[in-house]
């Protein structure tokens, strides 16, 4: 009979080994000195600050050609 108990148990001891697992996946323990790496929120907005800094240094003389003449026809 004590077979019969142990099978009836089973269902429901590999769920909860199911969700114990599934927890620690999902919720990593991190430790009181880790603090993560950089979000990626805060690479997006530097590269994109050296990207505009960039283009620039490379394009500046055509842009200020350019607003220089949107003035002028503006102006006459």
């Amino acid at each position: 009979m004590k077979t019969r108990t142990d099978l009836r148990t089973l269902p429901a001891l590999l769920a909860a080994s199911l969700m114990v697992r599934l927890r620690a996946a999902m919720f990593p323990e991190r430790g009181e000195n880790e603090r993560g790496d950089v979000p990626g929120w805060v690479m997006i907005t530097l590269m994109s600050a050296v990207l505009v800094a960039a283009i620039l240094t490379v394009a500046r003389p055509a842009l200020v050609t350019l607003f220089e003449s949107a003035i002028a026809q503006v102006r006459q």
